[in-house]
């Protein structure tokens, strides 16, 4: 391993995939899937990469046509909404420019209608007084109570013919989504429920079109961990949608008011980014998985790497990297990185190798740096991560420790 005095002489790349450790084959992998927009399913162990993979992902995909999305109402059916498609930074444009006509529509039909309202009070006073009938005094009031219904009617159809954003694309990246445990309509979008349906106080449909997480990710990467919690049914669903880049948005709850509204297709070109570990294979739609195995790669995120000078250099980055992530830690000696390296060593399980588990890590050199930070040291040194050691046992083994009498502070691990 190279020599350095701290971690604060190691450099760390800006780039993602460049931060994802011990992990070559699968970044290899990753940067083709990127270059090729091809889907990936990443089956490891928790904390082994597989999330910050599919964000680079996200990084190293080219969008050559970024476009925002907007929903606008039908002319003939508003339980029928039209999408369309922008260039991206245009939609809000389109949106604060039908805002705009609408209220320069209503201001003008507004100024219309108060002349009409003046003249009307002034010619039924009028003819009262001419003639002492008490007909043309309440056909007056009658006639200027029937038009400002008609004005407050007019300002609320001008409002409803605004379009909504629905999806606006950032310019400068792919977006990326974590759909992880979102419910089938926040993965799927949906149709808010308006309870003023009627009576001219309720919501214009379009304005209760939500987009899901498959429309948010559109030209990008949607990640999904621990896919097993995904019902067949919206694997089913994400099935189609990966099929014909675009999917319908409706109500998906029963006796919902959105379950009569539905959009036209609204584009959904993402990349999918499944992961999960060995366990969640079984629980994967068929045709899910061999849609990805058809069209994009399999990887296994690997759990332990051999112990060579080059992989301890990668670990003494991530120690590095952790520090300047964490922004409030103070960086490790290189004897403290020994200690970490040491730790590494006994959690990988077998002789020869050093641990990939690197969430695990991190929360090893996050507790280490927070007790150095109480000491006021300015560098974490090994003592503090040896004290880290012992406070970063799982709770399994604290309550076996608890039962048998021993204080952390004289465990030695």
């Amino acid at each position: 391993m190279r020599e350095f005095a701290d971690t604060s002489e190691i450099p760390v790349s800006p780039v993602l995939i460049e931060q994802v450790l011990g992990q070559e084959d699968a970044c290899t992998i990753i940067r083709q899937a990127a270059r090729q927009r091809r889907h990936v399913l990443l089956i490891g162990d928790p904390g082994t990469g597989k999330s910050m993979l599919g964000q680079a992902m996200a990084e190293m995909i080219t969008v050559t046509d970024p476009e925002d999305i907007l929903v606008a109402p039908h002319p003939q059916d508003p339980t029928l909404p039209h999408i369309q498609r922008v260039p991206a930074g245009q939609g809000e444009r389109e949106v604060q420019a039908a805002r705009v006509r609408a209220q320069r529509a209503a201001h003008s039909l507004q100024f219309v209608l108060w002349i009409v309202v003046g003249a009307t009070a002034i010619v039924s006073l009028y003819f009262s007084l001419r003639d002492g009938s008490i007909t043309a005094l309440f056909g007056g009031i009658a006639l200027v109570g029937l038009t400002l219904w008609f004005r407050q009617h007019t300002r609320k159809v001008s409002t409803a013919a605004i379009p909504k954003l629905l999806v606006q694309h950032p310019q400068e990246r792919a977006p990326f989504v974590d759909a992880t445990g979102l419910h089938a309509g926040a993965l799927l979008g949906d149709v808010r429920h308006d309870p003023y349906q009627s009576g001219g106080v309720e919501t214009p449909p379009h304005y209760l079109v939500e987009a899901g997480a498959i429309h948010r990710a559109h030209t990008g990467v949607l990640y999904i961990d621990e896919v097993s919690l995904l019902d067949i049914e919206a694997q089913n669903h994400l099935l189609t949608a990966m099929q014909s880049k675009n999917f319908a948005i409706t109500g998906r709850s029963p006796g919902s008011s959105g379950t009569m509204v539905q959009t036209d297709p609204v584009p959904c070109d993402f990349v999918l980014v499944l992961a999960g570990n060995i366990a969640d294979l079984d629980k994967i739609h068929p045709a899910l998985r061999s849609r990805i195995r058809g069209y994009g790669y399999e990887v296994y995120t690997h759990t332990v790497m051999d112990d060579t000078p080059a992989h301890q250099w990668l670990l003494a980055q991530l120690v590095a990297q952790e520090v300047r992530r964490d922004g409030k830690i103070p960086h490790f000696s290189a004897s403290a990185v020994h200690a970490v390296l040491d730790a590494a060593r006994q959690r990988a399980g077998r002789p020869h190798s050093l641990s990939c588990r690197f969430r695990e890590l991190g929360g090893l050199i996050r507790i280490a740096g927070d007790l150095a930070v109480h000491e006021g040291a300015t560098l974490v040194e090994p003592f503090y991560v040896q004290q880290a050691l012992r406070w970063s046992l799982p709770i399994e083994e604290q309550i076996v420790l608890a039962q048998h009498g021993t204080c952390l502070d004289r465990v030695k691990r």
